[in-house]
């Protein structure tokens, strides 16, 4: 049951991330296909702006299915948000260009990333909450990143089989058609997922709350909002930097590295592949290492790395030179696996089961919509207005000091549940559940 629990909670991270990463991976072929013919940097404002639309309504998403996760259980509504996912992934797939039908192009593409948002909403917070109230109070932090090393893992499926299709229809035939190919194997993806979760049970710790004398009385929003309003902001800001990283070198690093930073179409995918491949390997060692020391010191070490670190990092990333670049990308990621052991576990651990998908819904949607969806959108305009190509490093370094002070003197406990007196409180709340 163990490992049908962190494959069950894996297959829909990947799939979740696998549609958001193919989107950046593949913003330069949308933008030709779905927007109208202009400058390049107007359909990439286009196409950027389209894939923050998902996140802008992750909130609302995880605001309904985190209330319905809470009330009915997380395993139903994880059956519901893969299938969203993976359905309106293969509806861009399936689309005309904007050729063919004019301006209902980009309004089916905007129809479709909307469901993949709202899907989203549900599924990035209750695969966690899901393996966490299965996962031994020790090894929580170990769990959570097995689970989270398979959002890397889409950007090397992604990368190496558009980088594969290339090869084989070349890069005309591609462009013209090929690029479908991705969107369309969301379907049978969906489907292995869906079968992998209907092997799982609840967690006895929900099963707990569900089975105590108020569970069909209370309000999981309003209980939410009344008794965990400070752990919230918290968490959307702790979850922001993660987000705002991640989205960096996930949906925005490869069109950066052929505009900006004057590399190929293959050199670009080939090395975002073997970072987030490496991001995927590494991510456990970081989550055991939490579950050693405990959320808060990896948080404070990660984002005071991204803060010293990204400038520089980005400096190599612009250099022009594919093997610099890539050494720019390694020094990049090293600060933000130490940062997501400690957020990837934190955010759903904070909070108490009774309210956790709501809570951890709500707050980490509403940080990956302001700091993650605009991150691409916000890197092209700021290269474009202030023609810097550090530009979008200094921003992230900005906002990771602002995390850095949050975390350090903003109230944000040590929620590792055998260590520190705020987690002994949450182990003896689960204990007594």
């Amino acid at each position: 049951m163990q490992k049908r629990v962190l494959a069950g909670g894996a297959v829909g991270q990947f799939i979740e991330f696998y549609d958001f990463s193919l989107y950046g991976l593949s913003a330069l072929i949308l933008a030709t296909h779905f927007f109208p013919k202009g400058s390049t940097f107007t359909a990439m404002l286009a196409t950027f702006a389209t894939f923050g639309v998902a996140f802008l309504i992750r909130p609302l998403g995880g605001l309904f299915f985190g209330a319905l996760g809470d009330r009915i259980g997380r395993r139903p509504v994880l059956f519901i948000t893969l299938m969203g996912i993976g359905l309106a992934t293969v509806g861009i797939g399936l689309m005309p260009s904007y050729a063919a039908i004019g301006f209902a192009a980009p309004v089916m593409l905007v129809f479709f990333r909307l469901i993949q948002g709202f899907s989203a909403g549900g599924e990035s917070v209750g695969a966690p909450a899901f393996v966490l109230e299965h996962a031994p109070l020790e090894r929580r932090g170990l769990w959570l990143c097995i689970t989270i090393a398979a959002t890397a893992l889409p950007g090397v499926f992604a990368g190496g089989l558009i980088l594969g299709l290339n090869l084989v229809f070349g890069p005309d035939g591609y462009e013209q058609w090929a690029w479908r190919i991705p969107f369309l194997l969301a379907l049978p993806l969906s489907v292995f997922g869906f079968w992998i979760r209907s092997r799982t049970e609840e967690s006895p710790e929900f099963q707990k709350v569900l089975q105590s004398a108020d569970a069909k009385e209370y309000s999981p929003i309003s209980e939410a909002f009344r008794t965990n309003g400070v752990r919230m902001v918290q968490v959307a800001l702790v979850c922001g930097l993660t987000a705002l990283s991640f989205y960096f070198l996930a949906g925005y690093f490869v069109s950066f590295l052929q505009t900006v930073g004057g590399l190929t179409r293959a050199q670009s995918l080939g090395l975002n592949a073997i970072i987030m491949a490496i991001m995927a390997i590494s991510t456990p060692f970081a989550g055991h290492l939490s579950d050693k020391i405990g959320r808060r010191p990896m948080l404070l070490i990660g984002s005071a790395g991204v803060v010293i670190l990204v400038i520089p990092a980005f400096l190599l990333i612009t250099s022009g030179n594919v093997w610099v670049a890539m050494l720019g990308q390694l020094v990049y990621i090293l600060p933000l696996l130490v940062y997501s052991a400690g957020s990837a576990t934190i955010f759903v651990e904070i909070f108490q089961t009774k309210t956790r998908f709501t809570s951890a819904a709500v707050s980490y949607n509403v940080g990956y919509a302001l700091l993650g969806g605009t991150a691409p959108l916000v890197g092209t305009w700021l290269v474009e207005t202030t023609g810097s190509a550090i530009s979008p490093g200094i921003y992230l370094a900005i906002y990771a000091a602002i995390v850095f002070l949050v975390v350090r003197f903003g109230g944000v406990p040590e929620t590792h549940p055998l260590l520190g007196k705020a987690s002994k409180e949450e182990s003896e709340l689960v204990n007594q559940q």
